[in-house]
């Protein structure tokens, strides 16, 4: 075991301690393994608060959506950017000199809003067409297998790259499915790096992936072919003092950051729609009246089949961990009045796919998938969500909350949309084994974002359908 380490005991004011029965290692091995089933029985046994031992840290768990605010709005004795820091030292081997977050958002806001997110999402909607159309050859009549996962991951992965780092666009995005390919090595090895679980075989992989990804990303940013956002995050690093190196790596950084999740969540809403006909009409007669007939969506095109659709599935799959580090000891006060003390050193760790996500006082039938779940009578967005009897803040949270949340979220809803849009317009696709369902998720991505299938949803499709049968299908 790691050392010595010092007893440690439950005051009156502080969450329910459970340190688990191994010593230094305490509830690890359940938490990594299936963290959503762990917190669930957690929860069961301590409450919406309690306090486990996971690796030598003690983790406090926060499951009350009404109290999230008293960590999210919390900055001076809870930090985001030192857990962050660890991961980026794990996962990308990155240590930044001068390590600014809000900085780095402010960024992204120049780029990712107004007129500079139009630009982004028209590039990336040509990117996406060129990239499918390389896929399937028009008017075949021949069915082709694919795995669904594999080509939503590949398609908005190589479009997402040519439009935000550049790359070859005149060979159908062979760079891209380069980088593509090593960068599904590195991303299924993500988690036992963030965990420092890798055996010795996989460390010997994972560091050979990682000086691949860095020579291939290593001039990003730094020509016109790149989008002006990663250009001026160049700048910014060499600014802040980070060395060639270090800018490279933290290309690789921003690579996950910004393609590791659109693929994924494509796939669960695609795979949701497939196996459920009455969701799939519904979103195809709301892209039809939307397109007019036509082969594209208008960008401001209201859709509020599909985001409901959508938010369905992010509530069913993002799995993040929203975690803060305790800088000074802290009284944490709940929205029901009670207080608990928070230790310095220790971290807080909010899991909203276990709550608000699933849980069944928010939700009828957490576990089932309703396309029009966050749609009122009236066909407009449903925003009013209740827990004891209280309107809630906080019903769902792929995207993060408060300081920390998701900058590039419009960017990444449109290429979802606009994926959606040209699959279940341009191509008649079908489950090869309509009994099979959806594929089970792999609760060792539960931590990271959205999680990923085990195994695939293997399909069958038939491009090049005459005009007049699409328009017959999506009416």
């Amino acid at each position: 075991f790691k050392g010595c380490v010092p007893s440690r005991y439950r005051s009156n004011r502080e969450p329910p301690l459970d340190k688990g029965a191994i010593p230094w290692l305490g509830h690890a091995l359940e938490f990594g393994r299936d963290a959503a089933s762990f917190v669930t029985g957690m929860k069961k046994k301590h409450g919406d608060i309690f306090t486990v031992r996971v690796a030598g840290r003690y983790v406090t768990v926060l499951l009350d959506p009404h109290s999230f605010d008293a960590v999210l709005q919390d900055r001076g004795s809870l930090d985001f950017s030192r857990y962050a820091q660890v991961l980026m030292d794990r996962i990308f081997k990155l240590r930044l000199p001068k390590y600014n977050p809000g900085e780095e958002k402010a960024i992204m806001r120049t780029h990712f809003q107004g007129d500079s997110l139009a630009a982004l999402n028209a590039t990336m909607l040509a990117n996406l067409q060129a990239l499918l159309a390389s896929e399937v050859a028009p008017n075949r009549t021949d069915w082709k297998r694919d795995g669904l996962f594999s080509l939503c991951y590949s398609l908005l992965f190589r479009a997402g790259f040519l439009t935000l780092f550049g790359g070859e666009q005149n060979n159908n995005g062979s760079d891209a499915g380069l980088v593509y390919k090593e960068y599904r090595t590195f991303d299924r090895l993500l988690t036992k790096m963030a965990r420092t679980t890798l055996n010795s075989g996989e460390k010997k992989t994972a560091g050979g992936v990682r000086e691949r990804l860095w020579r291939l990303l290593s001039l990003k940013g730094l020509s016109g072919e790149s989008s002006p956002w990663l250009r001026q995050y160049r700048r910014h690093l060499l600014r802040e003092g980070a060395d060639g190196d270090a800018q490279t790596r933290a290309m690789l950084l921003q690579l996950w950051a910004t393609q590791g999740n659109v693929g994924p969540a494509a796939f669960w809403l695609l795979a949701f729609l497939l196996t459920h006909p009455e969701a799939m009409a519904a979103v195809r007669r709301e892209f039809g009246r939307a397109a007019q007939g036509g082969n594209r969506l208008e960008q401001q095109q209201p859709t509020p089949v599909f985001d409901s659709a959508l938010e369905e599935t992010l509530r069913l799959t993002a799995a993040p961990f929203i975690t803060r580090e305790v800088l000074q000891d802290k009284t944490l006060r709940m929205a029901t009045g009670h207080e608990y003390r928070l230790r310095r050193g220790d971290r807080v760790c909010l899991f909203p796919l276990v709550s608000p996500q699933m849980d069944p006082e928010i939700y009828q039938e957490p576990e089932k998938f309703k396309y029009n779940r966050f749609l009122n009578s009236d066909g407009t967005p449903k925003r009013e969500f209740y827990k004891g009897g209280q309107r809630l803040k906080y019903y769902t949270m792929p995207w993060g909350a408060g300081a920390n949340g998701c900058v590039g979220k419009p960017f990444a809803i449109n290429a979802i949309r606009q994926l959606v849009f040209l699959v279940v317009s341009r191509l008649d696709v079908e489950p090869c084994d309509p009994a099979s369902g959806v594929p089970a998720m792999d609760p060792g991505r539960y931590g990271f974002g959205m999680v990923q299938p085990v195994g695939d949803l293997v399909n069958r499709s038939l491009s090049g359908l005459p005009e007049s049968l699409v328009s017959r299908q999506m009416l």
